[in-house]
């Protein structure tokens, strides 16, 4: 292929990705002035659900549903997601009179989801049915009726499901969040449901979990010499060891930097007092606290290891950055 030949492909390939993103982002856009009543209804229904949030579709709008069941569940929403089909065969019983069933699906006839419709709403379970048809079946049985209907689908065939997949997705992301606000669901919550992901180790991680202590803490009394406090510095390999009072009150730090500080003058580091060297009171935390409180306090301060201690300011533990990353805080 000549160089013309492939630039012409290329011009043609992002004039192609252009207008779908354009076409996608229109259809969009146009939710937001259609959004009515019956989305609240919609909000109001699963707020007031004592059970579950059953999220059903299928072929392309069966994965638009698994997504939007795993997004609300994440964001305080108990739901799953459930195939139409297999609903027939028995796994209607997942259903119950307490839940809510969000169908889904663009033409609004689906033969699977209208199969179980009657029966869902026999059973007592409310319905909300999220169609680019709004004179469809489903949209007639539905307790609310979300409008995902666009315009035209990014596919110059007009076939495959483009923009409808995605107006559809983007509503059942609107509703999520709606009903995250509603629920007051906080940060915290959301990490729980996240144990394994970067923000759950964020949030859940406390100083105390990455915290040295024990004979892995660093310290010398207030009394010690500067070469007592380098021995110790050099035992317990934190760069730094604190210096504490008799009642194992935080009296200073003296780390590597003040280290090369005090070498830079002449010095007998057998009989210089550790504390004409250290740096008095430095920068603490409680094992309470959340560790990214920890990094934020090392960031603001520039320094690179703090202390940890108790309500009555003894020291308890120590942490550095290398901590934080072997936790994978940062």
């Amino acid at each position: 292929m000549s160089r013309t030949s492939q630039r012409a492909t290329l011009s043609a390939s992002l004039q192609s990705a252009r207008r779908t993103l354009d076409i996608e982002a229109r259809a969009v856009a146009a939710l937001a002035v259609r959004l009515s009543e019956s989305f609240v209804h919609a909000v109001d229904l699963v707020l007031a659900c004592s059970g579950r949030t059953v999220v059903s579709g299928i072929g392309k709008s069966g994965h638009v549903a698994r997504k939007i069941a795993s997004t609300l569940a994440s964001t305080g929403t108990p739901a799953f997601f459930l195939h139409p089909a297999e609903a027939s065969h028995g796994d209607l019983g997942m259903i119950t009179a307490q839940d809510v069933l969000i169908a889904l699906s663009n033409s609004g006839e689906s033969a699977e989801l209208l199969a179980i419709v009657p029966l869902i709403k026999r059973q007592g379970a409310k319905l909300i049915a999220i169609t680019g048809n709004a004179s469809s079946a489903l949209a007639r049985e539905a307790d609310a009726h979300l409008d995902a209907g666009v315009e035209e689908e990014a596919c110059p065939l007009g076939l495959a499901p483009t923009a409808s997949t995605t107006a559809a997705l983007a509503l059942g992301d609107a509703l999520a969040v709606a009903l995250l606000e509603a629920r007051g669901f906080s940060r915290e919550e959301f990490a729980r449901s996240h144990p394994g992901g970067a923000l759950g180790r964020r949030l859940l991680t406390h100083v105390r979990d990455v915290m040295r202590e024990g004979d892995a803490l660093p310290y010398v009394p207030r009394s010690a010499r500067l070469s007592q406090a380098i021995m110790e510095m050099s035992r317990k390999g934190m760069g730094m060891t604190a210096v504490v009072d008799e009642q194992m009150r935080v009296a200073g730090i003296f780390t590597d930097g003040d280290l090369r500080r005090a070498l830079a003058n002449p010095l007998d580091v057998h009989n210089t007092p550790i504390a004409q060297m250290m740096t008095a009171q430095p920068r603490t935390i409680q094992c309470d606290q959340l560790a990214v409180e920890a990094v934020k306090l090392m960031e603001d301060h520039r320094i690179s290891q703090v202390l940890v201690v108790d309500d009555a300011q003894r020291l308890i533990g120590a942490l550095n950055m290398h901590d934080l990353f072997r936790a994978k805080v940062l």
